[in-house]
């Protein structure tokens, strides 16, 4: 069975101010620093960020059969905006997963606003539809609400954009 789940965040952020946060490795710094207790801890494997980087993630303590995984990046797409990480080891996929991909899009509506577009596309076996319950979109709308501030917080006086 297949599925996708979406999010979207609207923001009055420029989208080139966000993807100099989401198209760099930007976001395994301040994950941990922003939200502790959706992602302990992000190591670089491999890559500089761009297509093929792999990332393994480490969560908090208390996830039921969550501890970590590692994400290949497979599209990064500078002109457009676009990110997408596939997993390719770890417990999503000790779970029963046979396919988990996060996309990011970072869409933008004018010259100081932007929509950060989430989303979740996954696999699982006909034996595992339970799986399709533990797939949620409460990460990547916290995610997007984070970083929208720290794009707001940390932008120069006089950027322009």
């Amino acid at each position: 069975m297949k599925g996708s789940k979406v999010h979207e965040h609207e923001t009055d952020v420029p989208a080139s101010e966000l993807w100099a946060i989401y198209g760099t490795l930007l976001p395994a710094k301040l994950l941990p620093e922003l939200l502790p207790h959706v992602l302990a801890k992000v190591e670089l494997i491999s890559g500089d960020g761009g297509v093929g980087t792999i990332l393994k993630l480490i969560f908090p303590p208390g996830i039921p059969g969550l501890q970590s995984y590692k994400e290949k990046f497979i599209k990064v797409d500078n002109e457009n905006y676009i990110k997408e990480a596939e997993v390719v080891e770890g417990d999503i996929l000790k779970l029963g997963f046979l396919y988990y991909m996060v996309r990011f899009e970072i869409i933008s509506k004018g010259p100081n606003s932007s929509v950060i577009r989430s989303t979740i596309e996954y696999e699982v076996d006909d034996a595992h539809q339970e799986l399709e319950a533990m797939v949620s979109m409460a990460a990547l709308a916290a995610t997007a609400e984070k970083f929208s501030e720290h794009a707001k917080e940390n932008k120069a006086p006089h950027a322009t954009s």
